[in-house]
């Protein structure tokens, strides 16, 4: 898990990794064929046709096995250290042992199912702890639609680190940051290349993560550059863990040892109009329709406001920054906030200590684990039904439009497929999660019974035939007001309420701008109730919404009602309340 808020040490040592990233490669040129959709889909098409979403939902949840992730893990841990600048030539010690046992890992899936899945390797070449070439491993299920050239994207990083983040000999096993993605990809791989998509599904292990998101970034670049279509992806990264420990990054969990094996956080970036926040809204739509009906013990997916934990990054964000739709999973508690270098620092996250587990009657056998597998296998139920579905669903809307009507509004939807049946999501302004989903079936219908003066944000999405969902396109808010409220708007402008409220992480600062404003400097001030003021930022003041996000950098106060005040020009504008309950 890479800390972006870094020690002069860590900070060293990637400065002398260097950033030009160079000669990318598929190695096989059979996988660089699907990957850019001009495979011929009739070579992979599986002899026993496995395809409904329903029958597809039934095996996920049959097939996913606590076991087998135990297995991929214990396996990883063999190697001793995945760090990317570690040893390339042992068949039983570092990162060339690790990658070469993943890639035989994707080739025996591929074996038992057809030779389906197509395996290779993406070579970049980059000076990452003195090490000059470098390699993620991944394997890709061919799509056989109509949008067999579209892909959705599964990946984790596969290296690990000790206390030095270039240590090469160290016994970094690195087994819930980040051997719990990995297996979770793994498992995947192997579950769910049984079955047939439209959209092809890369399963992705990257290296490089730990000094600097190196390896995401590289498929990130060669993708955007060749006009690779991504349409989703999934990114996790300390995902097994269960245990909070003596730190965690801000916000942070309930204590040490406190355990939670429910909730899982899901960040991505943005907030209006953000395709990240709407993957995230369609993994929990699509997991609280399809898995929980089915009485398996519940998983809370609470889609966090922040792109990541406080001063955190993960490989989702490189993604995010050539346009490519990407979330981040990660457990509820985290076993340490990431930097070994501060002088107490006693949890396992980046250190030696992270193992897969104790053996506390000294048998010789572990039998105390750090990573929950019946909860990591949970959340690859999650990622597998997510991947499903945005991988069989139909192509989304080209654009929709609002027309306000009494106590609602008009939503016509440009649907050029005309599939006929739609869902459109509806959120007030002040929730990160849809309020309620509506289904239609006609492009064009009205919304009644909503507030008049309330701020409502729309997205829709189609529906096909087997009543599969398309990614969620917009978002658009319905800018149409009652003349009441109107009048008390200064300037066409209007502060928002913040979102979430209360909120325990981050929140959501926005302002509402009607026309074009003539001023010269803007900014969001927060103060205590006391009128102290404890952090101030500019905001543009453009046509349309405008945000600024409050996290936990700017906000080490203790628990209650904190006013934020929007100033232009050196006076004020208009003041809100809001709730810090951490």
């Amino acid at each position: 898990m890479k800390n972006l808020y870094l020690t002069s040490l860590c900070f060293l040592v990637i400065l002398s990794s260097g950033f030009s990233q160079s000669n990318f490669v598929v190695t096989n040129p059979e996988a660089e064929a699907v990957l850019r959709g001009t495979h011929d889909a009739s070579n992979y098409e599986a002899s026993t046709l496995i395809n409904h979403p329903d029958d597809i939902v039934d095996l996920l949840l049959e097939d996913v096995s606590a076991d087998t992730l135990k297995y991929f893990l214990e396996q990883m841990s063999v190697f001793g250290n995945r760090n990317t600048g570690s040893d390339t030539v042992s068949s039983d010690f570092g990162i060339g042992a690790a990658r070469r046992w993943a890639f035989d890992q994707f080739q025996a899936i591929s074996l038992a199912n057809e030779n389906r899945l197509v395996v290779s390797y993406f070579q970049f070449d980059q000076n990452i702890c003195s090490m000059g070439q470098h390699r993620n491993i991944f394997g890709i299920l061919p799509g056989v639609g109509p949008q067999k050239e579209e892909a959705v994207l599964v990946e984790a990083h596969f290296d690990s680190r000790c206390e030095d983040g270039c240590d090469p000999d160290c016994l970094a096993h690195g087994m819930e940051d980040n051997g719990s993605g990995s297996a979770l990809v793994l498992e995947l791989a192997r579950v769910m290349s049984r079955y047939t998509f439209n959209r092809s599904i890369v399963f992705m292990l990257t290296i490089g993560e730990e000094q600097g998101l190196f390896g995401a970034n590289a498929f990130a670049v060669w993708s955007k550059t060749e006009g690779i279509k991504l349409t989703a992806v999934l990114n996790n990264d300390i995902i097994g863990g269960v245990i909070c420990g003596m730190t965690a990054s801000p916000p942070g969990c309930p204590g040490l040892n406190e355990v939670d094996s429910i909730n899982v956080r899901l960040y991505s970036s943005g907030n209006l109009n953000s395709k990240h926040k709407m993957l995230a809204r369609f993994t929990k739509l699509e997991y609280e329709e399809n898995i929980t009906p089915l009485g398996v013990l519940p998983t809370v997916i609470n889609i966090m406001t922040p792109e990541d934990r406080t001063g955190r990054g993960g490989d989702h964000i490189p993604f995010r920054q050539r346009g490519f739709p990407a979330v981040r999973f990660t457990s509820a508690n985290e076993h340490g906030h990431g930097n070994p270098m501060v002088s107490d620092y006693q949890d396992r996250q980046h250190t030696m200590a992270d193992v897969l587990g104790v053996d506390t009657n000294t048998d010789g056998i572990l039998d105390s684990f750090f990573v929950d597998f019946n909860y990591l296998a949970r959340n690859t139920i999650i990622n597998g039904n997510t991947l499903a579905m945005a991988a069989l669903g139909p192509v989304p809307a080209t654009d929709f439009e609002l027309e306000p009507v009494n106590n609602g509004f008009r939503v016509v939807i440009d649907d050029p497929n005309d599939y006929g049946h739609y869902r459109v999501g509806v959120r007030t302004f002040a929730n990160n999660e849809f309020d309620t989903i509506y289904t239609f079936n006609q492009p064009i219908d009205t919304l009644y019974g909503l507030e008049v003066d309330l701020l409502y944000v729309i997205s829709v999405a189609t529906v096909d035939s087997n009543s599969i969902e398309s990614l969620f396109i917009g978002e658009k808010f319905n800018d149409f007001a009652s003349p009441v409220s109107e009048v008390g708007r200064q300037k066409g402008i209007e502060l928002l309420q913040n979102q979430p409220n209360p909120f325990d992480e981050a929140t959501m600062i926005g302002v509402r701008v009607s026309q074009a404003v003539d001023y010269k400097k803007a900014s969001i001030t927060v103060s205590d109730l006391n009128g102290r003021e404890l952090a101030h930022f500019p905001i543009d003041l453009n046509p349309g919404l405008n945000e600024v996000l409050y996290d936990y950098r700017f906000h080490q106060y203790a628990p209650g009602t904190y006013a934020y005040s929007l100033v232009i020009d050196g006076k004020l504008h208009s003041t809100k309340r809001m709730i810090y309950a951490y």
